[in-house]
C-alpha cells in the first residue's frame, strides 16, 4: 500500500475506504452509498413489479392447470446511468404464455420502470441538450459526465450522435403534424434569445405555446427567426395556418415583437394581449433608478385591479403621478392601454395566466440566464432539436390553466363582465 494512502476496514459488507473518505476507485465513499442505495432500491421495485404483475395474472391457466404467467430468472445485468451514477441492474424476467387474441403473438411483459435497452434515465437524457447550449460539443459529453456519474455506460459518442439525430427528427415532426384536430383558444408567442448555437448572432428561437379547449398547454411551434421580424413571425404563423390551426381567440406577447404585425396579416380576428412582464421593463428601463419603485407600484395597481373598471383610473393616476416629468416612459403604458387591459375581458380565473408571458419565460429561464456563446456556430438543426428537448421535458410539468373547463366557453364566445359569465345581454335581460 503507497505511503500515506493507508485504509480503514469496518465491519463485513463495509466497504474499504481511505483516510480522505474515497475507496480504492477513487470515487467518494458518499457517491459508492448512494448508487449501492439506488441499486437496490431499483431491484427492489422491479422484484416487487413482477411479483404484482404474476400476482394478477394467478388464475390464468392452460388446459392442464398450469399458470399461464411465471417467473422465468433474471436478464443478463446492465449498467444503467441515473442521476446518482452507475448504478448495475438485473432486472427479472416473465414467461407470458398468454396469446394475443387479435395478433396471435404470445404477450409480453413490459416493465415500466425499466423500458427495453434502456441505459440511462430521462433525467440524464435532459441534461444532454442542456450541455450542448452551454457550448459543450457532444464528443465532449462522455468524459465530462463520467466525472460525475462514475461510468460512461450509456453514453458513447455514437450513443449522443443518434440522440441528436433521433431529436431532429422528432423536432422536424412536431414542424410538420396536422394540427387540423387541435383548438388553441389562447396562444403566447416569445422570441427567446438563447445566444448560443446560431448561425447568426441577432437570430433567437420563436415559441409559439398554446391553451387547448381542455385548459392544457401545448407546444405549438418552435423555430429560429428574429425577434422583430414581422416577415419571420408571418413565415411561422402561415405554417400554422397551412397545417390547420385556427385562430386563437387571446393571443399573448411582448409588444416589440414582430408577432403582432404577422397576426393581424395570417388571424386578424385574434385580440391582443400585451406583456405587463415586458412593458413593466421597458417603462422603467426609460426613468431614473430613484423613481422606479414607486413607479412599479403604480404599474402593479393597473394589472392587479378588481376589474377592468378599476384598472383604467388607475393607469389614469400612473399617467397623472409620472406624466409630467417622464411622459415617454408613460407613453409606452398609455398607448398600449386596450391591449394591456385586454385579458379582464375573460374569466376572471384565467387572468393571472393571460397577462404576462410567463409559461415561456419560465421554461427558458434556467437555459437563457446560465448560459454562455459557445465557441463556434455549431448545427443550427442540432441546436433546435436541443432547445426543442429542452421544451418537451418541461411540457410535461406544465400544469393546466385555473378553471379548465371554462376555456371551452370563451372559444364558443361566451362574454364576460369583472371576471364573471354573463348568461344574457343586460339589454335582454331587462
Amino acid at each position: 500500500m503507497e505511503q500515506g494512502r493507508r485504509c480503514r476496514v469496518g465491519r463485513e459488507g463495509t466497504p474499504v475506504v481511505n483516510e480522505d473518505s474515497s475507496t480504492p476507485s477513487g470515487s467518494s465513499l458518499l457517491d459508492e452509498i448512494v448508487r449501492e442505495g439506488a441499486r437496490r432500491m431499483v431491484a427492489a421495485a422491479l422484484e416487487a413489479e413482477v411479483n404484482v404483475y404474476i400476482a394478477e395474472l394467478a388464475n390464468e391457466r392452460d388446459d392442464q392447470g398450469r399458470r399461464l404467467v411465471v417467473r422465468n430468472g433474471y436478464h443478463q445485468p446492465r449498467q444503467v446511468t441515473t442521476a446518482a451514477g452507475a448504478v448495475e441492474v438485473k432486472a427479472p424476467r416473465v414467461n407470458d404464455k398468454r396469446l394475443d387474441e387479435t395478433t396471435g403473438e404470445r404477450k409480453r411483459f413490459s416493465s415500466a420502470i425499466l423500458l427495453p435497452w434502456c441505459r440511462k434515465s430521462p433525467k440524464i437524457s435532459e441534461v444532454l441538450p442542456l450541455l450542448y447550449l452551454h457550448g459543450l460539443s457532444s464528443g465532449d459529453f462522455v468524459p465530462a459526465l463520467e466525472q460525475f456519474l462514475g461510468s460512461s455506460a450509456g453514453l458513447s459518442a455514437a450513443t449522443v450522435t443518434r440522440l441528436t439525430t433521433q431529436w431532429q427528427a422528432d423536432h422536424a415532426a412536431l414542424m410538420d403534424r396536422d394540427l387540423a384536430e387541435v383548438d388553441y383558444v389562447y396562444v403566447w408567442a416569445d422570441g427567446i434569445h438563447l445566444n448560443v448555437r446560431l448561425e447568426e448572432a441577432k437570430a433567437c428561437v420563436l415559441v409559439l405555446i398554446g391553451v387547448r379547449a381542455d385548459g392544457s398547454k401545448e407546444l405549438v411551434a418552435l423555430k429560429d427567426g428574429y425577434r422583430e421580424s414581422g416577415e419571420s413571425w408571418a413565415d411561422l404563423m402561415r405554417d400554422c395556418a397551412r397545417r390547420g390551426v385556427r385562430a386563437s381567440v387571446l393571443a399573448v406577447g411582448d409588444g416589440a415583437l414582430g408577432f403582432w404585425k404577422a397576426l393581424s396579416e395570417v388571424f386578424p380576428d385574434t385580440r391582443e394581449q400585451r406583456c405587463w412582464v415586458h412593458k413593466t421593463a421597458n417603462v422603467l428601463d426609460s426613468m431614473p433608478k430613484s423613481a422606479q419603485p414607486g413607479a412599479k407600484k403604480a404599474i402593479q395597481d393597473s394589472y392587479n385591479a378588481e376589474d377592468r373598471d378599476h384598472a383604467a383610473p388607475a393607469v389614469n393616476t400612473f399617467a397623472q403621478l409620472y406624466g409630467a416629468k417622464f411622459p415617454k416612459a408613460v407613453k409606452k403604458i398609455t398607448d398600449d392601454q386596450d391591449q394591456l387591459l385586454a385579458f379582464y375581458d375573460f374569466r376572471a380565473e384565467h387572468w393571472i395566466h393571460l397577462r404576462t408571458t410567463n409559461p415561456i419565460e419560465s421554461t427558458f429561464s434556467t437555459v437563457r440566464l446560465r448560459t454562455k456563446v459557445a465557441r463556434g456556430a455549431g448545427s443550427r438543426t442540432a441546436a433546435l432539436a436541443m432547445v426543442f428537448k429542452l421544451v418537451e421535458s418541461a411540457q410535461q410539468r406544465w400544469r393546466a390553466v385555473n378553471a379548465p373547463h371554462l376555456v371551452a366557453l370563451v372559444r364558443a364566445g361566451a362574454r364576460f363582465e369583472r371576471g364573471q359569465l354573463i348568461e344574457r345581454p343586460k339589454a335582454v335581460a331587462a
